[in-house]
Protein backbone atom coordinates (compact mmCIF):
# COMPACT_ATOMS: atom_id res chain seq x y z
CA UNK A 1 0.00 0.00 0.00
CA UNK A 2 1.45 3.10 -1.10
CA UNK A 3 1.20 6.58 -2.99
CA UNK A 4 2.78 6.69 -6.58
CA UNK A 5 4.08 9.39 -8.11
CA UNK A 6 3.49 9.50 -11.64
CA UNK A 7 6.99 11.17 -13.59
CA UNK A 8 5.82 13.04 -16.30
CA UNK A 9 9.36 14.50 -16.89
CA UNK A 10 9.27 17.31 -13.97
CA UNK A 11 12.29 18.21 -11.90
CA UNK A 12 10.83 17.08 -8.82
CA UNK A 13 9.30 13.51 -9.27
CA UNK A 14 11.71 12.49 -6.41
CA UNK A 15 11.23 15.49 -3.96
CA UNK A 16 7.17 14.40 -4.07
CA UNK A 17 7.52 11.10 -3.38
CA UNK A 18 10.49 12.38 -0.57
CA UNK A 19 7.59 14.26 0.87
CA UNK A 20 5.39 11.96 0.96
CA UNK A 21 7.94 9.37 3.25
CA UNK A 22 8.39 11.92 5.29
CA UNK A 23 4.75 11.66 6.60
CA UNK A 24 5.71 7.98 6.88
CA UNK A 25 4.09 6.94 4.02
CA UNK A 26 5.44 4.58 1.57
CA UNK A 27 6.12 5.97 -2.18
CA UNK A 28 6.85 4.77 -5.35
CA UNK A 29 7.58 6.35 -8.45
CA UNK A 30 6.75 4.72 -11.94
CA UNK A 31 5.91 5.61 -15.14
CA UNK A 32 2.71 7.47 -16.77
CA UNK A 33 2.52 4.71 -18.54
CA UNK A 34 2.67 1.71 -16.08
CA UNK A 35 -0.14 -0.83 -16.59
CA UNK A 36 -3.53 -0.23 -14.12
CA UNK A 37 -3.13 -3.63 -12.80
CA UNK A 38 0.70 -2.88 -11.32
CA UNK A 39 -1.13 0.25 -9.92
CA UNK A 40 -3.84 -1.37 -7.76
CA UNK A 41 -2.60 -1.57 -4.82
CA UNK A 42 -1.49 2.22 -4.34
CA UNK A 43 -4.02 4.04 -2.00
CA UNK A 44 -3.68 7.01 -4.59
CA UNK A 45 -1.79 8.80 -7.13
CA UNK A 46 0.29 11.73 -7.71
CA UNK A 47 0.91 13.28 -11.55
CA UNK A 48 3.68 15.02 -11.04
CA UNK A 49 4.78 18.65 -12.94
CA UNK A 50 6.16 18.83 -16.35
CA UNK A 51 7.77 21.16 -19.28
CA UNK A 52 5.82 20.31 -21.86
CA UNK A 53 2.10 21.37 -22.70
CA UNK A 54 -1.10 19.19 -22.90
CA UNK A 55 -1.71 19.99 -26.14
CA UNK A 56 2.41 19.11 -27.38
CA UNK A 57 2.69 16.30 -30.01
CA UNK A 58 5.41 15.79 -27.79
CA UNK A 59 3.72 15.59 -24.65
CA UNK A 60 4.40 12.68 -22.62
CA UNK A 61 3.03 9.94 -23.24
CA UNK A 62 0.48 8.13 -20.64
CA UNK A 63 -1.98 5.64 -19.68
CA UNK A 64 -5.65 7.13 -20.27
CA UNK A 65 -6.62 4.49 -18.00
CA UNK A 66 -5.25 5.33 -15.00
CA UNK A 67 -7.74 8.42 -15.02
CA UNK A 68 -10.45 6.19 -14.24
CA UNK A 69 -9.19 3.45 -11.50
CA UNK A 70 -11.31 5.32 -9.52
CA UNK A 71 -8.11 6.24 -7.16
CA UNK A 72 -7.56 9.32 -5.27
CA UNK A 73 -5.52 12.05 -7.44
CA UNK A 74 -3.42 14.84 -7.15
CA UNK A 75 -2.29 16.60 -9.95
CA UNK A 76 0.42 19.00 -9.77
CA UNK A 77 1.69 21.90 -12.32
CA UNK A 78 1.23 19.64 -15.27
CA UNK A 79 -0.30 16.99 -13.79
CA UNK A 80 -3.05 19.48 -12.75
CA UNK A 81 -3.47 20.95 -16.14
CA UNK A 82 -3.84 17.06 -17.48
CA UNK A 83 -6.31 16.28 -14.93
CA UNK A 84 -8.64 19.15 -16.44
CA UNK A 85 -7.32 18.57 -20.29
CA UNK A 86 -8.28 15.02 -19.66
CA UNK A 87 -11.77 15.22 -17.61
CA UNK A 88 -13.64 17.78 -19.75
CA UNK A 89 -11.95 20.79 -19.10
CA UNK A 90 -9.91 23.41 -21.17
CA UNK A 91 -6.11 24.50 -20.73
CA UNK A 92 -4.79 27.24 -22.53
CA UNK A 93 -1.83 29.53 -22.78
CA UNK A 94 -1.64 31.86 -19.99
CA UNK A 95 -1.37 36.04 -20.55
CA UNK A 96 1.64 35.81 -17.07
CA UNK A 97 4.11 33.02 -17.20
CA UNK A 98 4.66 32.53 -13.69
CA UNK A 99 7.53 31.98 -11.88
CA UNK A 100 8.45 32.65 -8.58
CA UNK A 101 6.49 32.99 -5.00
CA UNK A 102 2.65 34.05 -5.11
CA UNK A 103 0.02 34.11 -3.00
CA UNK A 104 -2.68 31.85 -3.36
CA UNK A 105 -6.40 33.17 -2.24
CA UNK A 106 -7.91 30.16 -0.62
CA UNK A 107 -11.99 29.76 -1.93
CA UNK A 108 -12.55 26.94 -0.18
CA UNK A 109 -10.38 25.51 2.54
CA UNK A 110 -11.47 21.69 1.93
CA UNK A 111 -9.73 18.80 0.35
CA UNK A 112 -6.32 19.14 0.37
CA UNK A 113 -6.66 22.68 1.10
CA UNK A 114 -8.31 21.75 4.63
CA UNK A 115 -7.14 24.13 7.87
CA UNK A 116 -5.28 26.60 5.44
CA UNK A 117 -5.53 30.25 5.58
CA UNK A 118 -7.53 32.65 3.17
CA UNK A 119 -3.92 33.77 1.96
CA UNK A 120 -1.01 31.67 1.51
CA UNK A 121 2.14 32.04 0.18
CA UNK A 122 2.81 29.21 -2.57
CA UNK A 123 5.84 28.66 -5.88
CA UNK A 124 4.86 29.08 -9.18
CA UNK A 125 6.09 27.54 -12.04
CA UNK A 126 4.15 27.78 -15.40
CA UNK A 127 2.89 28.86 -18.79
CA UNK A 128 -0.47 27.32 -19.34
CA UNK A 129 -3.34 27.19 -16.81
CA UNK A 130 -6.75 25.80 -16.70
CA UNK A 131 -9.10 28.37 -18.51
CA UNK A 132 -12.37 26.08 -18.12
CA UNK A 133 -12.84 23.40 -14.81
CA UNK A 134 -13.81 19.90 -16.16
CA UNK A 135 -17.37 19.02 -15.24
CA UNK A 136 -17.88 17.78 -11.13
CA UNK A 137 -15.14 20.19 -10.52
CA UNK A 138 -14.70 23.39 -8.22
CA UNK A 139 -12.22 26.32 -7.91
CA UNK A 140 -10.50 26.01 -4.73
CA UNK A 141 -7.99 28.49 -5.10
CA UNK A 142 -6.68 31.32 -7.46
CA UNK A 143 -3.92 33.68 -7.71
CA UNK A 144 -3.71 37.12 -8.97
CA UNK A 145 -2.29 35.91 -12.50
CA UNK A 146 -4.21 31.83 -11.60
CA UNK A 147 -7.80 32.03 -11.66
CA UNK A 148 -7.68 28.08 -11.30
CA UNK A 149 -4.53 27.93 -8.87
CA UNK A 150 -6.11 24.86 -7.21
CA UNK A 151 -9.13 22.88 -8.30
CA UNK A 152 -11.29 19.56 -7.15
CA UNK A 153 -13.77 17.56 -6.95
CA UNK A 154 -14.49 16.10 -3.36
CA UNK A 155 -16.87 13.36 -4.55
CA UNK A 156 -14.08 11.36 -6.52
CA UNK A 157 -11.25 12.72 -4.51
CA UNK A 158 -9.46 14.53 -7.41
CA UNK A 159 -7.62 17.49 -7.00
CA UNK A 160 -5.54 19.78 -8.89
CA UNK A 161 -3.00 22.41 -7.93
CA UNK A 162 -0.87 24.70 -10.45
CA UNK A 163 1.20 25.47 -7.92
CA UNK A 164 4.28 22.98 -6.28
CA UNK A 165 3.37 22.14 -2.83
CA UNK A 166 6.30 19.60 -2.44
CA UNK A 167 9.09 22.43 -2.38
CA UNK A 168 9.91 24.63 0.63
CA UNK A 169 8.81 28.04 -1.04
CA UNK A 170 4.95 26.67 -0.48
CA UNK A 171 4.79 27.62 3.02
CA UNK A 172 2.78 24.98 3.77
CA UNK A 173 2.98 22.53 1.24
CA UNK A 174 3.93 19.60 4.01
CA UNK A 175 -0.06 19.99 5.11
CA UNK A 176 -1.26 20.29 1.81
CA UNK A 177 0.33 16.94 0.93
CA UNK A 178 -0.76 15.53 4.50
CA UNK A 179 -4.09 16.21 3.87
CA UNK A 180 -3.98 14.25 0.15
CA UNK A 181 -2.52 11.11 2.23
CA UNK A 182 -4.94 11.08 5.25
CA UNK A 183 -7.84 11.34 1.52
CA UNK A 184 -5.89 8.55 0.51
CA UNK A 185 -6.81 6.56 3.79
CA UNK A 186 -2.69 5.75 3.55
CA UNK A 187 -1.04 3.92 5.86
CA UNK A 188 1.89 5.82 8.26
CA UNK A 189 3.84 3.31 8.87
CA UNK A 190 6.66 3.66 6.54
CA UNK A 191 10.58 4.68 7.90
CA UNK A 192 13.95 4.24 6.45
CA UNK A 193 14.68 1.45 9.02
CA UNK A 194 11.64 -0.35 8.26
CA UNK A 195 12.65 0.05 4.05
CA UNK A 196 16.06 -1.07 4.56
CA UNK A 197 15.06 -4.14 5.88
CA UNK A 198 12.22 -4.94 3.81
CA UNK A 199 15.26 -4.53 0.99
CA UNK A 200 17.89 -6.36 2.55
CA UNK A 201 15.10 -9.21 2.99
CA UNK A 202 14.44 -8.99 -0.33
CA UNK A 203 18.35 -9.27 -1.79
CA UNK A 204 18.04 -12.85 1.00
CA UNK A 205 15.52 -13.85 -1.20
CA UNK A 206 16.44 -12.96 -4.64
CA UNK A 207 20.01 -14.10 -4.49
CA UNK A 208 19.88 -17.59 -2.71
CA UNK A 209 22.60 -19.51 -3.37
CA UNK A 210 24.10 -16.87 -5.63
CA UNK A 211 27.29 -14.27 -5.47
CA UNK A 212 27.17 -10.92 -6.72
CA UNK A 213 29.24 -9.08 -8.63
CA UNK A 214 28.55 -5.36 -8.61
CA UNK A 215 30.17 -2.63 -10.81
CA UNK A 216 30.10 0.60 -8.37
CA UNK A 217 30.70 4.02 -9.94
CA UNK A 218 31.04 5.71 -6.70
CA UNK A 219 27.21 7.42 -7.04
CA UNK A 220 24.93 7.79 -4.30
CA UNK A 221 23.20 4.70 -6.48
CA UNK A 222 25.63 1.74 -6.67
CA UNK A 223 27.57 2.80 -3.51
CA UNK A 224 23.58 2.36 -1.57
CA UNK A 225 23.75 -0.95 -3.52
CA UNK A 226 26.72 -1.92 -2.13
CA UNK A 227 26.66 -1.18 0.93
CA UNK A 228 22.66 -3.15 1.21
CA UNK A 229 24.39 -5.98 -0.42
CA UNK A 230 26.84 -6.49 1.94
CA UNK A 231 25.05 -6.37 4.73
CA UNK A 232 22.14 -8.78 3.23
CA UNK A 233 24.64 -11.43 1.93
CA UNK A 234 27.77 -10.78 3.99
CA UNK A 235 31.33 -9.91 2.11
CA UNK A 236 32.25 -13.10 1.09
CA UNK A 237 29.59 -12.90 -1.27
CA UNK A 238 29.82 -9.71 -2.66
CA UNK A 239 32.43 -8.70 -4.73
CA UNK A 240 32.48 -4.64 -5.74
CA UNK A 241 34.85 -3.46 -8.83
CA UNK A 242 35.59 0.27 -9.46
CA UNK A 243 37.14 1.11 -12.28
CA UNK A 244 39.19 4.28 -12.88
CA UNK A 245 38.46 5.07 -16.96
CA UNK A 246 40.55 8.20 -16.94
CA UNK A 247 37.41 10.63 -17.04
CA UNK A 248 36.96 10.99 -13.19
CA UNK A 249 37.10 13.97 -11.53
CA UNK A 250 41.01 14.32 -9.74
CA UNK A 251 41.27 12.51 -6.85
CA UNK A 252 37.50 10.76 -7.09
CA UNK A 253 39.06 7.28 -7.69
CA UNK A 254 41.00 7.97 -4.46
CA UNK A 255 37.86 8.93 -2.58
CA UNK A 256 35.79 6.70 -3.27
CA UNK A 257 38.00 3.75 -2.32
CA UNK A 258 38.61 5.65 0.85
CA UNK A 259 35.29 5.98 2.29
CA UNK A 260 34.54 2.05 0.96
CA UNK A 261 37.25 1.16 3.18
CA UNK A 262 36.25 3.47 6.22
CA UNK A 263 32.94 1.88 6.29
CA UNK A 264 34.68 -1.41 6.40
CA UNK A 265 33.90 -2.76 2.91
CA UNK A 266 37.04 -4.49 2.12
CA UNK A 267 35.78 -6.64 -0.42
CA UNK A 268 35.77 -3.58 -3.51
CA UNK A 269 38.47 -3.94 -5.96
CA UNK A 270 39.96 -0.72 -7.80
CA UNK A 271 41.53 -1.29 -11.06
CA UNK A 272 43.34 2.04 -13.14
CA UNK A 273 42.72 1.32 -16.88
CA UNK A 274 42.88 5.17 -17.50
CA UNK A 275 45.30 4.87 -20.04
CA UNK A 276 43.51 1.66 -22.15
CA UNK A 277 39.95 4.28 -22.04
CA UNK A 278 42.01 7.65 -23.07
CA UNK A 279 43.26 5.46 -25.91
CA UNK A 280 40.42 3.67 -27.34
CA UNK A 281 39.28 7.49 -27.51
CA UNK A 282 41.46 9.61 -28.87
CA UNK A 283 40.77 11.68 -31.63
CA UNK A 284 37.22 10.76 -31.31
CA UNK A 285 34.73 13.83 -31.73
CA UNK A 286 31.50 12.45 -31.99
CA UNK A 287 29.80 11.96 -28.62
CA UNK A 288 27.68 8.85 -29.73
CA UNK A 289 31.04 7.03 -30.97
CA UNK A 290 33.03 7.73 -28.19
CA UNK A 291 30.32 6.85 -25.81
CA UNK A 292 30.20 3.57 -27.93
CA UNK A 293 33.49 2.84 -27.40
CA UNK A 294 34.05 3.67 -23.54
CA UNK A 295 31.20 0.84 -23.21
CA UNK A 296 33.38 -1.49 -25.29
CA UNK A 297 36.51 -0.86 -23.15
CA UNK A 298 34.30 -1.35 -20.10
CA UNK A 299 33.62 -4.87 -20.92
CA UNK A 300 37.32 -5.67 -22.17
CA UNK A 301 37.93 -5.05 -18.81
Amino acid sequence: MSIVVLDFGGQYAHLIANRIRRLHVHAEIRSPETAVADLQDADGLILSGGPASVYDPEAPAYNPDILAMGKPMLGLCYGHQLLCHRLGGQVEMGETHEFGAAYLHVHKAEGVLAGLDERERVWMSHRDHVAALPPGFAVLGSTEDCPVAAMGDAERKIYGLQFHPEVTHTVRGMEILDNFAALCGAERNWTMERYTEETIERLQEQAQGRNVFLFVSGGVDSSVAFLLLNRALGAERVLGLHIDNGFMREGETAMVERLMKGAGLHNLEVVDASAEFLAVTAGIADPEEKRRRIGEEFIRV
